[in-house]
């Protein structure tokens, strides 16, 4: 098959995904912002839809606990590489790729609405695809100490890009519904999240494929 730089649809997507692997982990990568889960969730759609079981295992729930954020003097950078548990997340990645399929996976989720990680929100057993979706999979340790293994247990990576105003807008948007106020959001977004969106932007030319949503679609660069 022929691929173009053409905007695609999530079905065409879905056709990227190789299906002859016992388990393949298909990594999303990309700013903040840029609609990873959104899409994440969307191919999962598609496909389950074809006849292949697939489930989403996000890096969010690898966020540190608050109170460990407090005791470091780091929660006001929460969501930049040192406050996410890169050596737990790895290992369950690893775990992920060793496990035979049908063997129970726990993988953990964040709550938005008490901003914390919960145990065990997703359980991945029978799935050959799991699509793994966070801002860190395309780092190396010169750029972020602890990351560097992820890429490496990823059988393919693609990135989701977005144009800058799109971030803010969407960032902006994020803070002030998890209940900051309007200028909280705009130095949280300023200070640490595009910071972070342009450490991430730096490791995009290690991903298999670059994608940016056009309206419901995808445009491939």
């Amino acid at each position: 098959m022929t691929w173009t730089n053409d905007v695609q649809s999530v079905g065409e997507l879905a056709q990227r995904v190789p299906a002859n692997h016992e388990r393949f982990l298909l990594g999303i990568a990309g700013p903040p912002g840029a609609g990873k889960s959104t899409l994440a969730q969307r191919l999962r759609v598609a496909l389950i839809s074809a006849g292949r079981p697939a489930a989403v295992a996000p890096m969010d729930g690898y966020h540190l606990r608050n109170q460990v954020l407090l005791a470091r003097n780091a929660l006001a950078r929460k969501g930049e590489p040192d406050t996410f548990d890169a050596a737990g997340f790895v290992a369950d990645l690893r775990l992920l790729r060793e496990t035979p399929v049908g063997s129970p996976v726990s993988w953990p989720l964040f709550d938005r609405a008490i901003d914390e990680p919960t145990e065990g929100g997703v359980i991945v057993r029978d799935e050959r695809i799991v699509i793994v979706e966070g801002n860190y999979l395309l780092l190396t340790d010169a750029e972020a100490p602890g990351w560097a293994e992820v890429r490496g247990l990823l059988d393919a990576c693609w990135y989701l890009d977005a144009p800058r105003p799109v971030l803010t807008e969407r960032l902006l948007h994020r803070h002030t519904a998890g209940g900051r106020t309007p200028e909280q959001a705009s130095h949280k977004v300023a200070g640490s999240d595009l910071r972070n969106a342009d450490l991430i932007a730096a490791s995009r030319h290690r991903a298999d494929l670059v994608l940016t949503a056009s309206g419901r679609d995808y445009r491939v660069n």
